[in-house]
């Protein structure tokens, strides 16, 4: 079984995160997950190319988990204006 630890550990050490979030979306089983990486390693590269890296992270636990869902694989320069802009709405509100 494969824990969102492990995940969460793979992808750090790998692809060097400013921001990461791993959901299992499994039910606890350790089968299904959705992440949203934010790295400064996807410079340059088209989506295709970033999940492939992120894929390349969890070759080991991709041999137990079932479905991973890439929901975000952005540059940190793609990332800060989504958390701006969630920042003001939150002050708007």
């Amino acid at each position: 079984m494969v824990t969102k630890e492990q995940v969460e550990a793979s992808l750090t050490s790998k692809l060097k995160p400013i921001h990461l979030e791993v959901n299992d979306i499994s039910g606890g089983c350790g089968s299904s997950f959705e992440v949203e990486v934010v790295s400064e390693q996807f410079e340059g590269k088209r989506l295709l190319e970033r999940h492939r890296m992120v894929n390349a992270a969890l070759e080991e636990e991709m041999k137990e988990i079932h479905a991973l869902s890439i929901k975000k694989a952005q540059t940190p320069q793609q990332w800060k204006p989504s958390q701006d802009s969630a920042t003001t709405q939150a002050k708007d509100a």
